[in-house]
């Protein structure tokens, strides 16, 4: 005959299985109802499309905008943050990313003003590194509906998040070559944030490196974070790359990165991700203009 305590340990045994079966249930319900969401998000297009600007910052032109899409805000998805984390764990990965490129090449064609249409301004599109990768991606379907957009290959910049990690460079660098001999150009996203940030440079050769808001902020005023984005800047220039501020929020970042020579710009001190295409805006010292050509 079992004793109380056994019959104890037991029921305790059951309840913690329940409970467990329960939350695997909460999960899992949770799962589909996202999926289903997320399909229809893709089947009707329900998605913000935002552009920010990037302006050089020696002679306060904008070069371009940057691609930003967005969910409608839902109880499924409290976060975009979230909602990008449960795209890449889905089987949707490829689809949705060959949505959003199409999504934003389209709305980038019909928000640009006649003003602006013959400037050739660049359009940054992220991607994450392994769609392009799949030979799906680079069967001429881009190259077509730019055609039908009159949007030009050497307009489009593919920027890749340092986050997502590359492992077979080499691989990934005859691919990129693949892409580039159609007139399309590279910009690695997010560099400072990982440990990854000199292997992804060395090995891709981006047009545009996109310096990490994390090396931005307060710059002005640490010294170590000056002296990594001059080492930076160093490697830029024997690279013939260009390098990209993002994230610059306040003035005092703005005049020190044109101080120091940084070529391009991104922020809200310059400019906030909008649904219409608005040019840049920088104030430096006593000059202040719009970022026009």
């Amino acid at each position: 005959m079992e004793s109380a305590v056994e019959q104890n340990i037991k029921t305790n045994n059951v309840f913690s299985l329940l409970k467990y079966l329960y939350g695997q249930h909460q999960q899992n319900t949770l799962y589909m109802k996202r999926l289903k969401a997320l399909k229809q998000i893709i089947q009707q297009g329900s998605l913000h499309t935002y552009f920010q600007p990037i302006v050089d910052l020696q002679t306060a032109q904008t070069i371009g905008f940057e691609a930003l899409n967005r969910p409608i805000s839902s109880e499924l998805f409290t976060s975009v943050d979230q909602f990008y984390e449960f795209v890449g764990q889905t089987d949707c990965v490829f689809l949705f990313e060959c949505f959003c490129r199409n999504l934003s090449l389209q709305r980038f064609k019909e928000r640009m003003h006649n003003d602006l249409m013959d400037k050739n301004l660049l359009v940054f599109l992220n991607i994450h590194p392994n769609v392009l990768l799949d030979k799906k991606y680079h069967s001429g379907e881009t190259l077509q509906l730019l055609k039908e957009l009159g949007i030009k290959p050497q307009q489009v910049v593919f920027e890749l998040t340092e986050r997502s990690a590359v492992i077979d460079f080499v691989e990934f660098e005859r691919v990129l070559s693949h892409y580039r001999s159609q007139g399309y150009r590279i910009a690695v996203d997010d560099v400072g944030s990982g440990y990854n940030s000199l292997k992804t440079l060395i090995y891709l050769k981006p047009e545009f490196i996109k310096l990490d808001r994390s090396l931005i902020q307060s710059i002005d005023q640490i010294s170590e974070q000056q002296q990594l984005v001059t080492l930076l800047m160093k490697y830029a220039e024997q690279a013939k790359t260009k390098i990209i501020a993002e994230g610059i929020e306040r003035q005092e970042e703005l005049e020190y990165l044109h101080r120091i020579g940084i070529h391009y710009a991104q922020g809200y001190a310059i400019g906030k991700p909008a649904k219409e295409i608005h040019l840049g805006k920088i104030r430096v010292g006593d000059h202040e203009d719009w970022g026009s050509h």
